[in-house]
């Protein structure tokens, strides 16, 4: 199967939140495809983020794709609001979902692409048996809760287990990674056969601007 091309999805919570309008129309302008959106309740991770509210107020400015990720608990009780409220995709966390299977054809059935992310320490096992649920497979590269965090070396191998099986599936799934990555470690995670970069504080920080940083990604990427 052909490596589908390489996305770069900026996270929205790298972006100073009082200006998370002219954020989003900065992104696009930069030739970003996706935009992130790290959702978190304070109970499946430590912080509280967004919720759909910062869907809604960006999606009348943006014609990216909205890329939604729950890190919340019982993420079948929101799916709902946050199709309503303009996502594309929604991704929720493999850990936090006691019936994936029904969750992501849940999101499916909303007119969404399903994601399941899958947490450093969690083995792709699963995955298998939900495949053809599947749009996306996101997997951590650092523990969720948190921007800024170094990348975790030892997620590399889970990448390239996820492309195995997909490749050896035929399926048309992408593989997305989040955490730590910048213009050092974006070829190590497209070597391993990822395609959708989420990237916070590398782009958001960038000493040439967003847009700079946009295409240090994009160079980096093998």
């Amino acid at each position: 199967m052909t490596q589908p091309s390489i996305i770069i999805a900026p996270s929205l919570l790298a972006a100073d939140f009082g200006r998370f309008a002219e954020a989003a129309i900065a992104c696009e302008q930069a030739g970003a495809e996706y935009l992130h959106f790290d959702v978190m309740d304070g109970r499946f991770v430590p912080n509280i983020t967004m919720g759909p509210a910062a869907l809604k107020s960006l999606r009348p400015v943006s014609k990216a794709f909205f890329d939604a990720h729950l890190m919340i608990v019982e993420p079948e009780r929101y799916i709902d609001a946050f199709l309503a409220a303009g996502a594309d995709g929604i991704t929720v966390q493999a850990e936090a979902c006691t019936h994936l299977q029904r969750t992501l054809a849940q999101i499916r059935a909303g007119g969404a692409r399903a994601g399941v992310a899958l947490n450093p320490a969690t083995p792709p096992d699963m995955l298998p048996y939900v495949l053809e649920d599947l749009d996306l497979v996101l997997v951590m590269t650092v523990n969720p809760g948190f921007g800024g965090q170094a990348f975790l070396p030892a997620t590399l191998r889970k990448i390239r287990e996820v492309r195995t099986l997909i490749e050896d599936s035929g399926l048309p799934i992408h593989i997305e990674v989040d955490g730590g990555i910048t213009a050092e470690t974006t070829p190590l995670v497209t070597a391993a056969g990822a395609n959708v970069l989420v990237a916070g504080t590398s782009l958001f920080a960038h000493p040439g601007g967003l847009a700079q940083g946009m295409l240090a990604l994009r160079a980096a990427a093998v």
